[in-house]
């Protein structure tokens, strides 16, 4: 005879309830008493009817990742597969499964209506590359649940979460004053780049407050491409005073920086120190190791995961936060100065 959710209940000797709001990934059950129903349900060998059960609580179990992908990028963009790892990982411990879907901005709005009203997904995660009006306004009149990866840059109903990009930038400034830089120049992406300007705030208002002056050319804006860091670098070295740092705003400037520096035979640490955000995909092959400000996306991700769970229990919660681990990881473009 097979196992029923009863047997399960009383070898791991709770109720049938608890079972079900286990298998139905509940937080109100603690750690303690799902590792024990799990445990149970294993040793049992008992498989739940999840056909069944989804069809009865009018649940999918499914929540769609709307992204868009393309060649090459994992390299481009490695930080969104971490991300992926997070949100999977929080998602399949509630028994949920994820689906990854690419599109077109154009496209998000007919497919994300379908799919939920389809009942295929109980909701998505966005990213901030295919949202639109026209998709938060959709969403938010049919009370669709979601969460977008990354603060709209247009006024929203949406649920969003982001990482603070100004505070990493003050993080970094802070720790080039500690170690003991007195003047700083910045090489960001374009005007248009919302994470380098963000995180270029966050440099100045710290370089302001211990009143550090910044020459025109500290500042740098172009195409986030090795090339161009190369140029940005040259620019920053183009004045009559050297910066004693340079905080660039991702990987692929900093190594377009490196290549500068050691082309004029200027020697990192020793003559300039060199600071960036990330760890992929340079920093830690370029030589001498880059110091970096890093966000742990795998966090963000599992926090997004877990955001995502909550509004699908409250459709009507909303959510406008930023989610920010930012730490220094301290290598050997960096140094003391006394």
């Amino acid at each position: 005879m097979s196992v029923t959710i009863r047997d399960v209940a009383k070898a791991a000797g709770t109720s049938a309830a608890t079972v079900s709001k286990v298998m139905n990934g509940s937080y109100s059950i603690s750690q303690e008493t799902t590792d024990r129903v799990n445990k149970v349900m294993e040793e049992l060998d008992y498989h739940p009817n999840l056909r069944a059960r989804n069809l009865a609580h009018k649940s999918s179990m499914t929540v769609v990742v709307v992204t868009t992908l393309g060649r090459n990028v994992g390299f481009q963009n490695p930080h969104m597969f971490e991300m992926m790892c997070g949100i999977e990982h929080t998602l399949s411990k509630k028994g949920y499964s994820l689906i990854i879907k690419s599109m077109m901005p154009e496209e998000a709005v007919d497919y994300v209506r379908q799919s939920f009203e389809t009942k295929s997904a109980d909701g998505f995660i966005l990213h901030a590359s295919v949202i639109s009006q026209e998709l938060d306004e959709m969403i938010y009149q049919k009370e669709i649940p979601h969460l977008v990866i990354g603060m709209p840059d247009f006024d929203s109903h949406f649920c969003w979460t982001d990482v603070d990009n100004k505070y990493a930038g003050e993080v970094a400034a802070k720790y080039l004053l500690t170690c003991g830089y007195c003047s700083v120049a910045y090489i960001g992406g374009t005007e248009k780049d919302h994470t380098s300007m963000h995180r270029l705030d966050g440099v100045v208002s710290i370089l302001n407050q211990h009143d550090v002056i910044r020459p025109k050319n500290y500042v740098q804006y172009g195409e986030s491409v090795p090339e161009t860091g190369y140029a940005m670098t040259e620019q920053v070295l183009s004045g009559d005073k050297r910066p004693e740092a340079i905080i660039c705003a991702n990987n692929y400037l900093a190594y377009g920086c490196y290549k500068a520096l050691h082309d004029l035979n200027i020697k990192i640490p020793d003559d300039i120190g060199v600071l960036s955000f990330d760890e992929y995909p340079f920093s830690q092959i370029l030589d001498p190791q880059l110091t970096v400000v890093n966000i742990d996306m795998y966090d963000l991700g599992a926090e997004a995961g877990k955001t995502v769970l909550q509004i699908i229990k409250k459709p009507k919660m909303h959510v406008q936060s930023y989610i920010t681990y930012p730490t220094v990881i301290e290598r050997s473009s960096t140094k003391k100065i006394q």
